[in-house]
């Protein structure tokens, strides 16, 4: 018979594996639960762990940008993740991207090799009794949302996230695109992206073709997205998340808004005029062979054929192979203003944790983050020890604090920003650059003191 577990993770993602992993290195025999493949969700791939189904870039690792900030805390309170991300890291400027399939084969590998962690693949298909922690994910079951929200007494709140295409690199016209990143300054000097230039006409052309381009039917409960309000503006485009917004929603916002939003030219010039592009679409490597690029921002909803007719009208794409598609799916998240403490403890069962982006934490490494102080505090509450709830002036304190404090009527899923964090106490006028590099010194010395005193307190 197999032993009871001290703990169960339910949902094999990024905060799912992570927050496993801290609490089986904290002593705890840990069952996780991954529904995959048994049960796929439309957007995975592989049965692996920690699979990143959006972009293969987890953002800025400079240590004076807020995502960059939050990997440094959570290097600090050795995320494994966080180490594997490292090992499998491609080129990408000042920003860390994996090698996709390689990425989520080494934390698949970890996990698995651990000897206090039981994977088990299989659906749980309602919150489990004992010590939990629910990590599940964008993409809940309909059976777990529905246990979820009997517990809860609350309705799910749904917003709409889409994924963008990847082709292949050599089918890419280097004659036309070239390889550079803006501003061609400090680590990316070595150009980690390829550009796809426009002119004024050829950007119309493209925005024409796109606004006319088929979507995918969406299934019922989307079916409100489709809804005209008699003046040609869909009424739900607003529950698209803004962070993700599907490449044709951007473009109905005015003739200009992809040219100042993903296609934005600044700091890039086309080197067969010398001069700065009327828009640019950039592509990042996507695989450790360098063999396959992303779109970058360009998730979409268009039906196939026409995400190949539409985006081979960008220059340098003409001849582009996809090797996938883009695609729209749904996500799922809790009211966690009402649900959740800043420890991610539910309020009303004490032995209760959410973790990962069902909690309204947006990002990869935001999940990731969740999902280490879960799975450190699931610990921390079976060794009758008092739980981590770190300082708002850490970035990781910010965002359990924004999400865990936020006023219900318009909670949305939030991404590592200064913006969340305690004002800096500081006289005098500075510049956004020296701002972000005080907030983040600030954070790093606030958390560095916060986990000593927890030490020396155990």
């Amino acid at each position: 018979m197999t032993p009871k577990p001290d703990l169960i993770v339910v949902g094999g993602g990024l905060a799912g594996s992570e927050a496993a992993w801290q609490a089986a290195e904290a002593g705890l025999q840990v069952a996780l639960y991954e529904m995959r493949p048994a049960m796929p969700t439309g957007a995975h791939m592989s049965e692996h762990l920690a699979e990143l189904v959006c972009s293969n870039s987890l953002g800025s690792d400079l240590p004076d940008r807020a995502g960059g900030l939050l990997k440094n805390e959570i290097r600090r309170m050795s995320s494994l993740l966080m180490e594997v991300a490292q090992q499998t890291a491609l080129p990408a400027g000042g920003a860390l991207a994996v090698d996709r399939d390689g990425f989520a084969a080494a934390v698949t590998q970890r996990i698995q090799a651990h000897p206090n962690i039981m994977l088990v693949r299989e659906e749980m298909p309602e919150v489990p009794d004992g010590l939990t922690i629910i990590a599940s994910g964008p993409l809940t079951s309909s059976s777990l949302s529905q246990s979820i929200a009997k517990l809860s007494g609350e309705q799910h709140l749904f917003f709409y996230d889409a994924i963008s295409p990847i082709v292949s690199l050599d089918s890419i016209d280097m004659n036309i695109a070239f390889r550079a990143s803006r501003y061609d300054r400090g680590e990316e000097e070595q150009g980690d992206y390829i550009n796809c230039p426009m002119t004024r006409e050829e950007y119309d052309a493209f925005l024409a073709a796109l606004l006319a381009a088929e979507r995918i039917e969406l299934r019922e409960f989307e079916s409100h997205l489709q809804t005209d309000d008699g003046a040609g503006v869909r009424t739900g485009a607003h529950e698209f998340f803004e962070g993700c917004l599907p490449v044709e929603i951007i473009a109905e916002r005015g003739e200009r808004a992809l040219a100042f939003g993903p296609m934005r030219p600044v700091g890039l010039r086309d080197p067969r005029t010398g001069k700065r592009p009327y828009a640019v679409l950039q592509l990042r490597q996507d695989n450790l062979a360098g063999t396959l690029y992303n779109l970058v921002g360009f998730q979409t909803n268009l039906k196939f054929p026409d995400q190949k007719r539409v985006f081979r009208m960008i220059p340098g794409l003409q001849n582009a192979v996809f090797e996938r598609y883009g695609q729209m799916h749904r996500n799922t998240f809790i009211s966690s203003p009402r649900l959740l403490d800043p420890t991610l403890q539910f309020r009303t069962r004490a032995d209760l944790f959410f973790a990962g982006q069902i909690t309204g934490v947006e990002g990869y490494v935001g999940n990731i983050a969740t999902g280490l102080l879960a799975g450190l505090n699931a610990a921390r509450l079976h060794a009758g020890q008092p739980l981590l709830q770190l300082p708002p002036t850490t970035m990781l304190g910010a965002l359990c604090h924004y999400v865990t404090h936020a006023d219900e009527a318009d909670f949305q899923p939030m991404k590592a920003n200064y913006g969340i964090m305690p004002p800096l106490e500081i006289t005098g006028r500075m510049g956004r650059r020296d701002r972000a590099k005080a907030y983040s010194e600030r954070a790093l010395n606030d958390l560095d003191t916060y986990l000593a005193e927890q030490l020396q307190a155990a």
